[in-house]
């Protein structure tokens, strides 16, 4: 073991990389599980001694502890949002809004389009774009009974807008949470630069939504009258702990937006909700709602591109980045943009933005933040609405996907692809015009 430690250390970027790739192309294969995957990676990264495993070498704090390389806010932001969304949803109250609003179309099916798509971007970014269609899924399947119709015009819109429009808040989207924490962005950042963008997008892709459906989307009056006159009486289950979920959530997001003011980090506000909310609950219950298999994907994750990071990894790929673009700002940031909309569609976002996010970070320390500033939200922008290429492109698209196929109406790869590659090829369009012309110009 020592010699292969040796080993390992006089070839630290090739052993990091090849950790890296191996793990990559497991994760996109999907053969193995992706949080096994990124432990297995980061037991590897440790034992070859690419990170040290003790927090002080002779008195001395190790820069190379691997703990050092967990982002333990994303990890705890993470956590504390999922257990507000679990204890919230209990209540009843996201089915309780989303009916009121399919209530107000009359049942016209391409109203209720249109709403659906809007309720599941807006919920997507406060939320997680999981959770968001997780909660609207039962609704769709019960109103595309009652209207006689394909409940997939809707399943598919319903994917496209939770990751458009998880794409406009901090929290709405993972790679989001990675690149705030590691720019230093705030909640209104992410709002102030990106909410435009992604309401732009968000209505042309829901005018093409209902012009390729249109065929479809017919019901008779008779169905119609049903939705029109659904009983949303007791949707709601519990009174006492809606008022005390919205409470919650409001002082979160209030924590959030202020953030520039009281300089309170955005995973302490979420923690202290989700720590108020446990008070009146039983926390075993709560914690089996929490996706454990994600948030240990993310420390494996963060381990082994630490290991990278750590062999000098991460400052080689920006040298690549900038000598490619001869040091262009226009061009560095269009590469970025179109290869992570791109390769976000490919394999998960996730880690990609978890191995870019350093190399950005690179690039702000030998460049500097203005000239870095548009790199961040190109990728941003690339690596959330990339997830719209491909039915395994994000996870939200493998949930619907999923439970489509169990409700007897399967989305098959191909025939996703030709709505999402047109998607993502005319968001990614208007996301070039809006980069250069807000950045660039």
């Amino acid at each position: 073991m020592e010699f292969l430690t040796g080993w390992a250390h006089a070839n630290a970027i090739v052993v990091s990389a090849a950790i890296l790739i191996v793990a990559y192309i497991f994760i996109a294969t999907e053969k193995i599980p992706k949080m096994t995957v990124a432990l297995v990676g980061a037991s590897l990264t440790l034992l070859l001694g690419l990170l040290g495993q003790a927090q002080k070498i002779d008195g001395a704090m190790d820069p190379h502890y691997f703990i050092n390389f967990v982002d333990f806010n994303v990890i705890f932001l993470l956590v504390s949002m999922m257990i507000i969304v679990s204890i919230a949803t209990r209540s009843g109250m996201f089915n309780w809004v989303a009916n009121e609003m399919l209530k107000k179309t009359k049942g016209h099916p391409k109203t209720i389009l249109c709403c659906l798509a809007l309720f599941t971007a807006v919920a997507s970014a406060f939320l997680d774009n999981v959770t968001t269609v997780i909660l609207i899924m039962p609704v769709t399947f019960a109103i595309a009974k009652e209207l006689d119709m394909n409940p997939l015009p809707f399943l598919i819109t319903e994917i496209l807008a939770s990751n458009i429009g998880g794409t406009a808040t901090l929290i709405g989207d993972p790679p989001n949470i990675i690149i705030g924490s590691a720019a230093g962005f705030s909640f209104m950042d992410f709002i102030n630069e990106l909410t435009i963008i992604v309401a732009i997008i968000m209505v042309v892709v829901i005018a093409l939504m209902v012009v390729w459906f249109r065929k479809l989307l017919h019901a008779t009056e008779e169905n119609m009258a049903k939705v029109a006159n659904m009983d949303n009486s007791k949707t709601i289950t519990d009174r006492a702990l809606m008022v005390r979920s919205l409470l919650v959530l409001f002082l979160v997001i209030l924590g959030f937006v202020t953030h520039d003011i009281t300089h309170i980090q955005t995973c302490v506000c979420a923690m202290a909700g989700a720590s108020i909310l446990l008070l009146f609950e039983k926390p075993h219950e709560i914690l089996h709602d929490v996706e454990w298999n994600t948030i240990f994907f993310f420390i494996g994750l963060f381990i082994i591109i630490g290991g990278f990071e750590a062999a000098g990894g991460i400052e080689l790929m920006a040298k690549w980045l900038l000598d490619i673009t001869q040091g262009s700002q226009a061009i560095a940031s269009m590469v970025i943009l179109w290869g992570s909309g791109i390769l976000s569609g490919i394999i998960d976002n996730i880690p990609y933005t978890a191995t870019m996010a350093p190399m950005i970070a690179e690039i702000t320390s030998s460049q500097g933040m203005d000239f870095a500033y548009p790199l961040w939200w190109a990728l941003s922008l690339g690596a959330c609405l990339g997830g719209n290429m491909t039915i395994i492109g994000a996870a939200a698209n493998v949930i619907v996907s999923e439970s489509s196929a169990a409700a007897g109406h399967p989305i098959k790869f191909m025939e996703y692809l030709k709505y999402g590659v047109v998607v993502t090829f005319i968001s990614l369009a208007l996301s070039t015009g809006y980069v250069y012309l807000r950045y660039l110009a």
